[in-house]
């Protein structure tokens, strides 16, 4: 028994020395551990989306109107979900909102009544896209056969193609210029258009499986105008969108 007991004192006190230094000897990535590399992650984000705004319809309005380039840009929210294929290479499926109303009057013409002529113009875009996401640096290390640490950061490129679909509407008074009367009316053009997209990223571990990504990415876009706008080309619904949000391994 007396042998026992100091067999147990000895393995105990081994343990309480040496498992800190165990610990402490684990790579510096990202907080704990996963049962194996994950397969996927879902991120949902929000930011910011600038409209490239370089069709006729835009430098018409801003012409026109008490608008500047930039005033389409507003806020942006996005999510999207990444399988990986092998270690670096991820299938990824997304989607994207962006919206913005925006107030104006005519530079150059008021009302009988000495007032401005006012409206508003709204101009949405919503996107669905699928591409590849690579991995420029591994996004863990496995340990042992079963663990897995994920990499505290890492960064990645993506490409693909989609589809975009954008509503412009104008709400409020109008100056028929044949005529210089003034009419209220709302007018509005919606289309979809094939898209194609470049992307690039950096995410920060929080832990195994939570992790904080920062994206910015640039979409390719234009549609049709409906009967409302007839006489201007197509409307171009490119745009850059910088966003931030939280990823989800699984």
């Amino acid at each position: 028994m007396a042998l026992r007991s100091v067999v147990f004192r000895a393995a105990l006190w081994a343990g309480v020395v040496l498992a800190p230094r165990a610990v402490a000897a684990q790579p510096k990535a990202g907080d704990g551990f996963m049962f194996g590399a994950p397969h996927g992650s879902f991120t949902l984000r929000a930011g910011l989306s600038q409209p490239t705004e370089g069709s006729d319809l835009f430098s018409f309005v801003r012409h026109e109107l008490t608008l500047s380039r930039g005033d389409f840009a507003g806020g942006s929210v996005a999510g999207d979900f990444a399988f990986f294929l092998r270690p670096r290479v991820a299938l990824q499926l997304g989607g994207a909102y962006a919206s913005r109303t925006r107030p104006s009057t005519y530079r150059a013409f008021i009302d009988n009544n000495d007032r401005e002529i006012e409206q508003s113009s709204a101009f949405r875009r919503m996107a669905l896209s699928a591409g590849l996401r690579y991995y420029l640096m591994p996004t863990g290390r496995a340990l042992g056969d079963l663990a897995w640490v994920p990499a505290r950061v890492t960064a990645y490129v993506g490409a693909g193609v989609g589809i975009t679909w954008y509503q412009f509407r104008q709400a409020g008074d109008f100056v028929d210029y044949q005529t210089m009367d003034v009419f209220n009316s709302t007018m509005e053009s919606s289309a979809a258009a094939p898209t194609a997209y470049g992307a690039a990223g950096v995410e920060y571990a929080l832990s195994a499986r939570l992790g904080l990504t920062g994206e910015a990415r640039h979409d390719m876009a234009s549609a049709r105008m409906s009967s409302d706008f007839s006489g201007f080309d197509r409307i171009d619904v490119s745009g850059t969108a910088f966003t931030l949000g939280l990823t989800l391994r699984f």
